[in-house]
């Protein structure tokens, strides 16, 4: 081996890449897939990312049957049908189906070739407890499931590293410079509390301050748009089937030919694998019955990806992973 040989081989053993394979992150994804399609997104980047090995989806907020079909056509579409699909609570005040009923229109869930758990919670408490290490719970809805499990067994928080999407704290949507009411935590404050409270093994969230600005648009989006890659393909026409039936898309024929929407909950996924593009401040919040979350010292401790160090970056690698191949099994 030459001088030159070894200095290559070192440095590609000092930065992980000799060969060995990474050990992945076991996850749980716990999502309100079905409405804005950015859980979509969401769910297409975990299964893309070598580093996360996801273990089962749980559909949250109501609407159980429609929500565990678009779950399941995504999984079938990205050939891991070896995850499983647990159906979440029914909620008497969500009902119906949402934005992507004309994407899995037609689709039997009853022959999806995984399994599909009636009970959801209970699936997320089994897997859980049944690990031999903690699991990473990326959660990105409302989360009433989670705070049914946390009540069933409170010991699941000392089982789970939590990477969610949560909150506003010095932003709002579109970059509003104060914060205001975000979706996932107005839509069930009590639920919020309770997850933003409990003593997960660690817990980390991106507000509307980060996620809430990003998107791809550009060439970064024809990429995905244009990947012959089945699972992007399937976000794409999925995208498609929802734009129309959101009134700002619907004036504009052309949007969803140009950029995504907003990708809120892709940046929980993120966070599950590293936190090298944001920058991070840490503070408990207090939950208010009107869904803000406000700082609060005194509350236990989440770490919050406040502002990003490089969005660009992030878009980058967003898009990267989203055009190109899952990765093998």
């Amino acid at each position: 081996m030459t001088c030159m040989e070894f200095l290559i081989a070192f440095s590609a053993t000092a930065a992980g890449l000799s060969g060995a394979e990474p050990k992945k992150i076991p996850a749980i994804l716990d999502t309100d897939i079905g409405d804005d399609i950015d859980d979509t997104w969401a769910l297409a980047l975990l299964l893309k990312s070598p580093e996360l090995d996801l273990k089962l989806v749980v559909t949250d907020y109501g609407k159980p049957e429609y929500r565990a079909k678009v779950a399941a056509k995504l999984l079938e579409a990205a050939g891991r049908t070896d995850v499983a699909v647990g159906k979440g609570l029914a909620l008497d005040a969500v009902k119906g189906d949402g934005g992507q009923a004309p994407w899995v229109k037609g689709y039997d869930l009853a022959r999806y070739p995984g399994r599909v758990l009636k009970d959801g919670v209970q699936a997320l408490i089994d897997t859980a407890m049944a690990a031999s290490e903690p699991l990473t719970l990326v959660s990105i809805g409302p989360p009433p499931n989670l705070k049914a499990a946390l009540e069933r067994e409170p010991r699941i928080a000392g089982k789970l590293r939590l990477s969610g999407m949560y909150g506003s704290l010095h932003r709002g949507y579109d970059a509003k410079p104060t914060p205001e009411p975000e979706w996932n935590v107005k839509a069930n404050p009590a639920a919020a509390r309770a997850l933003l409270g409990a003593p997960w093994v660690e817990a980390v969230a991106t507000p509307l301050d980060t996620c809430g600005l990003v998107q791809l648009k550009g060439e970064r989006y024809a990429r995905v748009r244009d990947s012959k890659d089945p699972l992007a393909r399937a976000v794409i026409d999925a995208y498609r089937a929802w734009c129309p039936r959101q009134e700002w898309c619907a004036k504009d024929p052309e949007f969803v030919t140009a950029k995504s929407s907003t990708l809120f909950d892709t940046v929980a996924v993120y966070l599950a694998i590293s936190r090298d593009l944001v920058k991070t401040e840490t503070t408990g919040v207090r939950v208010t019955d009107e869904g803000m979350t406000v700082p609060d010292p005194a509350a236990r401790p989440v770490t919050w990806a406040t502002e990003w160090a490089t969005l660009d970056a992030y878009e980058e690698w967003l898009a990267t992973r989203l055009a190109g191949p899952a990765p093998s099994r």
